[in-house]
């Protein structure tokens, strides 16, 4: 018997591991472990693993028209592994490639004991177009600017066949077990107030997204991150789809979310410390007060204070407020990135570590193709550009415009001349 080990490629459509367990001439066992190394530092209530609970059980019901079932465990998964070696004398772990330092680290130890125990481990490309050292210089070194990587990405691709794989056709090959369907309640957690919204991927969407994309008072964006972060969709498909619009905006958004994996995968690193290392000499003023003030949405900036307060409502921020927001954190109020890297992770519904730490090294300066220090966005243009009728800031901030809405906690001008003073002494030491 084989397992084949779902993680973040929650689907049984287009699975280019499950694929190939199912194309192994063995019984399969379709399992996912919820990792107790992840569950204790999450929230009771969290709206992503609720998220991800929704997810199995579709596929669930999806193979229990087959008279077929996904076995759930809580724990370790080594130790998941160790018991299922022991009880079912499990021959092959099957699974999809994952890229984050500590996912790699799981599965570097997964497949070392695996190997001891002469099982074999398996592991597929499946959440990316390219990955790894698919898309590098001539060199054979990683890009650090994003274009130059996309423009070897989008040429390469010209010459792919884009193969999708036929992993929901056959039922057969999956085991008939007694293991349980584990429910949110079983694992210790509870319903959330926050749903995640299905993705509209539309092509009117994708063909205007050029367009309209920097507005967060439209609704033109596809809500699609938390979908491909937790693999509910085809990336080959959307790549696919994307592709065939005259407008590449949004296939380019696509590619932006492999340079910003690649980057981490390349620079693990820089989960904790500055792509830049002279960045990591600026001296932060971290306040916590107000810290505290742009977790709640509570600066006096309302394109600011609305999207804090549109993410802690609805675990999702327009892409160009996130830029707004991270920027405001990192210059106006020297805040370190890594304060900023960190609330978005515990409240992002969409969190995925690459393209979190990217854009905030981004905001902050210190990343890879970052903006330079001295670009400090002004909110009140950004309103102007982007929001000139207050739709979206009054949508988030009922009391804006009201005598009860704060005023400003610092002045925009002051705390400019203040980043630069502080960004250039620290560079230059």
């Amino acid at each position: 018997m084989i397992v084949f080990w779902f993680r973040r490629d929650l689907r049984l459509h287009d699975n280019a591991g499950l694929a190939a367990a199912l194309a192994s001439g063995q019984p399969v066992l379709p399992l996912f472990i919820y990792d107790t190394d992840i569950l204790d530092h999450l929230p009771k209530d969290d709206h992503r693993l609720a998220f991800i609970h929704q997810l199995l059980e579709r596929i669930q019901s999806q193979l229990q028209k087959h008279g077929k079932s996904l076995a759930t465990f809580h724990g370790k998964p080594i130790d998941v592994f160790k018991k299922l070696r022991e009880t079912h004398g499990i021959t092959a772990i099957y699974t999809n490639r994952d890229y984050e330092p500590t996912a790699r680290e799981r599965d570097k130890a997964i497949y070392e004991w695996a190997c001891t125990e002469k099982i074999e481990y398996k592991s597929f490309k499946d959440q990316v177009i390219f990955e790894r050292s698919e898309i590098v210089k001539d060199d054979g070194s990683p890009y650090v600017v994003y274009t130059p990587y996309s423009k070897r990405w989008l040429s390469v691709f010209e010459n792919k066949t884009l193969e999708t794989y036929q992993s929901d056709h056959t039922f057969e090959p999956y085991i008939v077990h007694s293991f349980p369907f584990l429910g949110l309640a079983d694992i210790g957690f509870t319903e959330p107030t926050i749903k995640i919204e299905e993705p509209n991927i539309a092509a009117s969407l994708i063909d205007a997204y050029g367009e309209q994309r920097n507005f967060p008072a439209v609704k033109a964006t596809s809500k699609l991150s938390p979908h491909l972060r937790f693999g509910s969709v085809s990336i080959r498909e959307l790549v696919q789809k994307a592709n065939k619009s005259a407008d590449k905006t949004f296939l380019k958004e696509l590619i932006w979310r492999e340079f910003f994996m690649m980057i981490l995968y390349h620079y693990p690193h820089t989960v904790t410390k500055s792509f830049k290392p002279a960045y990591d000499r600026i001296e932060w003023r971290n306040n916590e007060a107000e810290f505290k003030a742009w977790c709640e949405g509570k600066t006096g900036f309302p394109m600011v204070d609305a999207g804090m307060r549109e993410l802690n409502r609805t675990g999702w921020m327009h892409n160009r407020v996130r830029l707004v927001v991270a920027s405001f954190l990192c210059k106006h109020l020297l805040i370190d990135w890594r304060w900023g890297e960190a609330y978005f992770a515990l409240k992002l519904s969409d969190y995925e570590q690459s393209s979190n730490v990217g854009n905030w090294q981004w905001a902050a300066g210190s990343g890879v193709d970052a903006a330079p220090y001295f670009r400090i966005f002004n909110p009140a243009e950004q309103i102007k550009k982007f929001d000139p009728k207050l739709v979206y800031c009054k949508r988030n901030i009922p009391e804006l415009e009201t005598l009860y809405y704060p005023k400003p906690i610092v002045d925009h001008k002051i705390a400019r001349d203040r980043c630069l003073q502080v960004y250039k002494a620290g560079l230059e030491s």
